[in-house]
């Protein structure tokens, strides 16, 4: 009896070696032949030529105990027709751990909700599940450390999770424009500075040949003569002074430097991209990663602010400053203000996009004599400051 008993044993064992050869084959195949997780029929596993002898009883075990150890998902079409997906192992894994039906089902819609997270709320009504039940498998899956509580700057006021593995998305956390799900503005602020200053460096050069800083005395202070150290009254200030200052002979005198503009055809103007390299090689955003979207969001606040305009060149987009000649050779960044604005950069307005006429919605029908003028037109009126009595 027991020599017979041998053969059996080793026989068991045998099977039990070939049975998780096919599991781990059916398993990498699926992997390989569906790399999107791709659902998989009961013909397509067959398909995969694993299983010897077409044996569905065999098929069956095997999908059985993948499903098992959570590395197969099993869905059920409409029509009926059951089909199996993948998991990948480190994700079996955590679902392993999941002790109980319900917290199977909760981590698997958490799970689905990927980086957006979702509402407690929402698990409840899809999960037809009982309050105190939801809570008690929230709280063991938190335990576990499988999930976690976020806040989402989209519903602040609601209680939201995400799998403790993952990142939030951009849309739930407001993306690097956030912190502590606020809206960092003094942080934008600055970054829109850099990027005018970026935008600006490529757009004009800087020319010597401007205002020499001799021709104009640094102080208002009369300098000579009977009045000889008294103060000028503002209107005095914007005339010359009685006596021009001499300059030593053979010297040349100092000039602020000036924007200027590049030539017709210059191609070196800055694109988004060049923009994004240069703020993550700066360091600026050193805890936050800009992409190119992101840049591409600032730099459009700034032309929609009329100070930087698009320009197409060499079959591609870059960016200049609206007014090169009038722009400050000193940087934006930097500077001590509470408006954004004070020793920055004028917006630059155009007459020809602010007149009334460019939006009327009635400029169908504008002729002198008819129903609408421009003698009555009281857009045009308020543009000009005429008055309307």
């Amino acid at each position: 009896m027991p020599a017979s008993a041998a053969p059996a044993a080793g026989g068991s064992e045998s099977e039990a070696a070939k049975f998780a050869v096919f599991k781990e084959l059916l398993y990498e195949r699926c992997k390989e032949a569906g790399p999107g997780n791709d659902l998989f029929s009961q013909d397509d596993l067959m398909r995969l030529d694993i299983i010897p002898n077409k044996d569905l009883a065999l098929l069956a075990r095997v999908v059985q105990s993948l499903s098992d150890d959570k590395l197969f998902i099993t869905m059920r079409e409409a029509s009926g027709q059951v089909l199996w997906k993948w998991r990948d192992a480190q994700e079996a894994h955590k679902y392993k751990q999941c002790s109980t039906d319900e917290q199977v089902m909760v981590y698997s819609l958490i799970d689905d909700s990927g980086g957006d997270g979702i509402w407690s709320q929402t698990l409840q009504k899809r999960l037809n599940m009982h309050d105190s039940v939801l809570k008690n498998a929230l709280k063991q899956l938190q335990t576990k450390g499988l999930i976690a509580p976020f806040k989402n700057v989209e519903h602040p006021n609601k209680k939201m999770f995400i799998k403790a593995s993952i990142r939030p998305s951009n849309r739930a956390t407001g993306g690097p424009w956030y912190t502590d799900q606020n809206l960092d503005e003094a942080f934008i602020e600055e970054l829109q500075r850099v990027v005018f200053d970026v935008v600006k460096g490529s757009s004009g050069y800087k020319s010597t040949h401007g205002v020499a800083r001799s021709q104009t005395p640094k102080k208002g202070v009369v300098k000579g003569g009977a009045e000889k150290g008294k103060k000028r009254d503002a209107s005095e200030m914007s005339k010359p002074p009685a006596k021009a200052i001499k300059v030593a002979p053979g010297a040349t005198p100092k000039r602020e430097a000036v924007m200027l503009p590049l030539p017709a055809g210059y191609t070196g103007y800055s694109t988004v991209r060049d923009i994004a390299r240069f703020l993550s090689r700066s360091g600026i955003t050193s805890n936050t990663i800009l992409s190119e979207e992101d840049v591409k969001k600032l730099v459009d606040v700034l032309v929609w602010d009329n100070l930087i305009e698009p320009i197409k060149v060499a079959g591609k987009v870059g960016y200049r400053v609206a007014r090169v000649a009038k722009q400050s050779t000193q940087n934006w960044a930097g500077r001590e203000d509470t408006t954004g604005r004070d020793g920055g950069p004028p917006p630059h307005i155009s007459p020809y996009t602010e007149a009334p006429c460019g939006k009327c919605p009635v400029f169908d029908l504008c002729e002198e004599g008819g129903p609408v003028g421009p003698s009555n037109c009281e857009y045009f009126k308020r543009w000009l400051g005429i008055d309307m009595d």
